[in-house]
């Protein structure tokens, strides 16, 4: 009996495709990697088919690498990269390289939407922002810019959707990558025919919508001889890669989160309907089990942040782990780091300031004050940051009992602390602390196929290993101190703006 499912993560840098048993048990990964171009200032492309070569090799791979039988395989389930722009033609060729989701070209596009129907309007349709990082604005500047092209154009699709096509022959997408294109109707969980018609886009070129956990296909005779999978085998959608996340850690049901601590981070919440902030901090993606909804707010440097400051000040860690020694130093640092404040803008700003002209900065330096303060105040002014979208959830009504941490920043078990002491929340620590998306993505395969009931049962995959409680003296302190951090923004706001003038 099939009992496996593959799960690929189409990331930036490369495929990572896992096997799991039916029991949520890591049976072993492989990795493929390839090149992102950048043409121009601003642009990122990558070929679709360095993606599709990456799941043939890795496929191959972790069957010879474990002796599974590829008649053992149940599944297999996708994980993307999101908010890109694959167009393909009728024939499911592709026609230009794929514009990913760095890609910052669409700007002028993004604009006149703003100006069409307005911010606020287009957030009550898709629970997101109008940006130019989405696949509309996108697709709008080829059919500007590259009217040839768009006029070839059959379907747009994103990274996962087109290996999915390639397995199968089915040109669709799921409601989490549809959130990704400022184009659908979050509560409908339709395309928005007001939007499109604003926009000028052609309707045709939407794929047809699916759950991330719906069966599109199977694995056709071509695409099994490269790929070493039996022909027939059932194809799982899957979703957008940070929705993965979220369901991998097993945040399914409300009162649950995660904070995501990779080079950007991001807390995430489950609820039974959007949350459409008032102030548009966060936005709203569809869950992997359609019946719930993944509010979000990612900020554009967090753990990216850490690495800046590690490299700068501990550049000759003499043999050992540089982060050892920068965690080790930290930890002789008291809470608030000796009075020294961190904003951790060192890009710009997404979730929750929108501001892409804020800039990083430590406030309250003084000769007194080492490397391990700096440190800790990284840690903490990342924290405070994330803290404001939490507390936005909380407001809108989220009810939040406990946080689940990812990433490579959630390795610190100093960071893990702070991280409890300024939510005042208890924090999850899983087995797995970079497998979550891979795992959100054969949960969504297995119960696509049956292997598993529902969600639900999948949660059980999920282990935790530790918890970090809050220390209350240190909650209250970190609240009087947040206040200090959000003044300390809103007091240099001004001075942003006249540095971006220069």
């Amino acid at each position: 009996m099939a009992q496996y499912v593959i799960a690929h993560d189409i990331g930036t840098t490369g495929n990572k495709a896992t096997l799991y048993s039916q029991d949520g048990e890591l049976v072993a990964s492989a990795f493929h990697g390839y090149e992102t171009y950048y043409p121009q200032s601003g642009w990122a492309e990558q070929d679709s088919h360095d993606w599709w070569r990456a799941v043939c090799e890795t496929s191959k791979s972790l069957m010879e690498k474990t002796g599974v039988a590829k008649s053992d395989i149940a599944a297999v389930s996708f994980s993307g990269q999101m908010l890109g722009c694959l167009l393909v033609d009728r024939n499911g060729e592709p026609l230009q390289r794929a514009i990913i989701w760095a890609d910052m070209r669409a700007g002028k596009q993004a604009a006149e939407l703003e100006e069409l129907l307005g911010m606020r309007d287009v957030y009550g349709i898709t629970g997101h922002r109008i940006s130019s990082s989405y696949s509309g604005a996108k697709l709008k500047w080829v059919k500007e810019n590259q009217p040839e092209i768009y006029a070839k154009a059959f379907k747009m699709l994103q990274a996962k959707d087109y290996l999915v096509y390639r397995l199968t022959g089915a040109l669709a997408t799921d409601y989490t990558d549809a959130c990704g294109t400022n184009c659908f109707d979050l509560v409908a969980k339709t395309w928005s025919g007001y939007i499109l018609s604003a926009w000028g886009l052609d309707a045709g070129l939407f794929p047809e919508l699916h759950a991330s956990t719906d069966m599109v296909g199977k694995v056709h005779k071509q695409a099994a001889e490269q790929t070493g999978l039996l022909e027939g085998t059932p194809v799982v959608i899957g979703g957008g890669d940070g929705v993965c996340a979220a369901a991998g850690v097993g945040v399914m049901a409300e009162g649950e989160a995660f904070n995501y601590i990779g080079s950007s981070s991001w807390v995430a919440t489950a609820s039974k309907q959007p949350i459409f902030d008032s102030e548009m901090k966060t936005y709203t993606w569809v869950h992997l089990d359609p019946d719930l909804y993944s509010p979000n707010g990612t900020m554009q440097c967090g753990g990216g942040s850490m690495q800046w400051a590690t490299r700068l000040l501990f550049p000759n860690p003499g043999g050992r782990s540089i982060y050892d020694l920068m965690n080790e130093e930290a930890r002789k640092s008291p809470i608030t780091a000796n009075k020294l404040l961190f904003l951790p803008y060192l890009m710009g700003e997404r979730s929750p300031r929108w501001n892409p002209h804020a800039r990083g900065a430590f406030v309250g330096l003084q000769i007194t004050h080492n490397r391990g303060d700096m440190a800790r105040a990284v840690m903490e002014g990342v924290a405070l940051n994330l803290k404001i979208v939490l507390d936005t959830f909380r407001k809108e009504g989220a009810p939040i009992d406990h946080m689940w941490v990812l990433g490579g920043g959630a390795k610190s078990t100093l960071w893990r602390q702070i991280l409890a002491d300024v939510y005042g929340l208890d924090i999850y620590v899983p087995a797995y602390l970079d497998e979550a998306t891979s795992m959100g993505a054969a949960m969504a395969g297995a119960v696509g196929v049956g292997l598993i009931s529902d969600f639900h049962q999948a949660k059980k995959w999920v282990k935790r290993v530790s918890v970090h409680s809050p220390d209350p003296a240190s909650s209250e302190t970190y609240s009087r101190y947040f206040e200090l951090f959000d003044e300390t923004y809103r007091q240099l706001t001004p001075v942003y703006d006249k540095l971006n003038q220069f």
